[in-house]
């Protein structure tokens, strides 16, 4: 049997013309789908630490955020409690807050929420292994429905930091950050309710101000369909000793 090898090249050449064609245009969609299903959003943040006592320090922390428009706030919260310092590398927290929805431009969900939460940090050389685990209770109001509903969850994050010019966190040091965090809720299904996976770094400016920021990975497990966030995070971090101790440490608690 003869073979035409000029029409069999020409098939060929045919072949890998519209492979490739096929290739870019699916490539084409691919983009056009994910920008249209997800995007960038902004999570911005501000924190203050104070310790007013050897032992006890207070925090408060303002966020916006904008989950559909990374230019458009559509959410904010403020939030604040008093801490503990058990040992250097335990640390009981009592919090509560006030989280705010928006959609479309109209306020959408309300929420007030009060949690305890406990630090235990191990160090492993210059690496800080921090596990933070916190029980959260929160009352929501959504004035659109007028409906009201309550809510139990359980946190637990694995946050590793780790300095990259010198042997401790302090001034004019440049930190890597990194952790996973687990959501778990009740009474609502799914259980298991959201991943957060962040990866990032920060400066030390002075004894007072730092500023991290990063890429924060938000995974939503819902019944009605599983939902990707992507979050660009900045935030300032005012710390201020007024202890008058020897050795300064420096909180940067990450996007919370």
């Amino acid at each position: 049997m003869k073979v035409n090898i000029n029409k069999l090249l020409k098939k060929l050449h045919l072949q890998k013309f519209f492979m490739k064609r096929f290739l870019g245009l699916s490539l084409l969609l691919s983009l056009s789908f994910f920008k249209a299903q997800e995007h960038i959003s902004s999570f911005n943040a501000v924190t203050l630490t104070y310790k007013f006592h050897p032992k006890f320090f207070i925090y408060g922390e303002g966020q916006l955020r904008g989950n559909e428009d990374y230019t458009y706030p559509d959410y904010y919260e403020i939030k604040g409690g008093i801490g503990y310092n058990l040992t250097k590398n335990h640390k009981p927290f009592v919090g509560l807050g006030r989280y705010v929805n928006y959609k479309d431009k109209k306020l959408s969900k309300e929420e007030f929420r009060i949690w305890l939460q406990d630090i235990i940090d191990v160090k492993k050389g210059i690496v800080k292994f921090e596990n933070r685990f916190r029980v959260e209770k929160s009352w929501f109001y959504e004035p659109q429905t007028d409906n009201t509903s309550q809510r139990m969850r359980y946190r637990y994050r694995l946050n590793i930091s780790v300095p990259l010019n010198s042997k401790t966190i302090k001034k004019g040091t440049v930190f890597a950050n990194a952790y996973d965090e687990l959501f778990l809720v009740t009474p609502m299904k799914p259980t298991f309710a959201r991943n957060r996976v962040y990866g990032g770094f920060g400066y030390q400016i002075d004894d007072y101000f730092g500023i991290v920021s990063g890429y924060l990975w938000q995974r939503e497990f819902e019944a009605k369909g599983n939902k990707n966030l992507h979050f660009i995070y900045l935030a300032l971090n005012i710390n201020i000793d007024g202890t008058n101790h020897e050795t300064k440490t420096y909180d940067f608690p990450g996007a919370d």
